[in-house]
């Protein structure tokens, strides 16, 4: 791939070094909030993507924080048509007023564009570097292996989407002069000076230790070599998922014996990634929480024990640690027919109307007397998807049970797990 339009330089390079060998299908989505970074990513992307025949779809979603975000949601919608650039905004309408609202807007920003990614075919989806400056890089990948955050990396999978920042490690001034040169402006967003925000007291406190003679060149080497060992620990934890876990109607079933032979740090990655992926939690849970069930594992000898943690239910046997959906969790999470259920599932057969995805539930298994069959594990089912009319149970695919079905719907139902069961292990690198 070469460098093609007005894009050039190290900015065309980073975009063409970003989507070197991925499929895109032909879509490419776009998050753009309207400031310098993402609408510089916009312009380098539509260079990118005119000359190859690649359509862009972008997005913004407004999360209603602020009165002004319409209006720049709206700016933004003019300036992608100006582009020939399809655009939606998407808007959040589910924060309380209560918890940590940018990490719940953050959450919530996510959810959003991976549906309509879904929806749009639009992957990879591109993002703005926003951490893109070394001193930034440095800030984070400290959070990173403090915290245990995946979200900001240059290219990581999150609710079954591929997301890239392709100019992470370019400077934001060159964007902006790239922006000026082609007459171009931009929104400045007022949180990049509000001190109640981490983000911005880390920068202040970053231009001291610089001061003091500990650049921020110093923290991104030192940030760099993190990742290095990040990476392979992640690398490790894929072989050695490959050889002791399986996948089973959407569960994660480990060997119990081979799982502890490992290294705790392993162990403990294995768990969690089985956690976020049964999920569809992108943040890791607390590690005194997981260190809580590592230690009930680890204590149980041949016995059996089971647990909760992060949304899932843990089973401990003699030769497995099984890791499935918490019936909890989904219980009250319901859908339309065909569409994506608790993140992960879909449903395909005669469709109707009136059809409703549901857990399988307690009343659901009662209606299922064969579910023995299925040989899955009764915690596992109850958490399995099922279609429901009213009250009336329909179809339990997993469950390989149909109770009671329609006149002219015939017992063709099909479950299957999104994006499939393989993403589990190629999911444990996060780049």
């Amino acid at each position: 791939m070469g460098k093609t339009g007005g894009c050039e330089g190290a900015l065309a390079q980073a975009i063409t070094d970003a989507l070197e060998g991925l499929e895109t299908g032909g879509v490419l989505g776009v998050a753009i909030s309207g400031g310098s970074d993402s609408t510089a990513l916009l312009y380098l992307l539509a260079d990118w993507a005119r000359p190859r025949g690649v359509t862009l779809h972008a997005v913004t979603v407004d999360h209603g924080l602020r009165p002004e975000a319409a209006d720049e949601a709206r700016a933004v919608g003019v300036l992608c048509a100006g582009l020939g650039i399809a655009h939606e905004t998407l808007r959040w309408q589910g924060w309380n007023g209560r918890g940590n609202t940018q990490d719940q807007a953050r959450r919530a920003r996510y959810a959003l564009m991976a549906d309509w990614a879904r929806a749009h075919r639009a992957q990879p989806v591109h993002s703005g570097p926003a951490r893109h400056r070394h001193d930034d890089i440095a800030r984070h990948r400290h959070d990173d292996n403090a915290r245990h955050r995946h979200d900001d990396i240059a290219r990581h999978r999150r609710d079954a989407v591929l997301w890239l920042r392709p100019l992470l490690s370019l400077r934001r001034a060159d964007l902006r002069a790239d922006l000026r040169a082609r007459g171009i402006g931009w929104i400045e967003d007022p949180g990049n000076a509000d001190r109640r925000y981490q983000r911005v007291r880390m920068r202040a406190a970053l231009a001291l230790l610089d001061e003091a003679g500990i650049g921020a060149p110093a923290l991104a080497g030192a940030a760099a070599r993190l990742r290095e060992a990040r990476a392979a620990l992640e690398i490790q934890t894929l072989e050695a998922a490959r050889k002791i876990a399986r996948i089973e109607a959407g569960d994660v079933v480990l060997a119990r014996a081979p799982w502890a032979a490992h290294p705790n740090e392993i162990r403990a990655r294995l768990i969690t990634h089985a956690l976020c992926w049964v999920a569809s939690n992108a943040y890791r849970p607390r590690r005194a929480a997981l260190d809580r069930v590592l230690r009930l594992i680890e204590t149980r000898g041949t016995a059996r024990g089971t647990t909760t943690l992060h949304g899932c239910h843990v089973s401990i046997r003699k030769d497995t640690i099984r890791i499935t959906r918490e019936w909890q969790a989904v219980r009250d999470l319901r859908a339309p027919a065909q569409a994506i259920w608790d993140r992960r599932w879909r449903i395909f057969g005669p469709h109707s109307k009136g059809l409703e995805l549901r857990a399988l539930g307690e009343a659901g298994l009662l209606a299922c007397p064969g579910w023995r069959e299925s040989g899955l594990p009764r915690v596992s089912l109850l958490a399995s998807p099922a279609l429901w009319r009213d009250d009336r149970l329909v179809a339990a695919p997993i469950a390989a049970s149909n109770a009671a079905p329609q006149p002219g719907q015939g017992g063709d139902w099909r479950a299957e797990l999104l994006p499939g069961a393989d993403d589990f292990f190629t999911s444990i690198l996060s780049h």
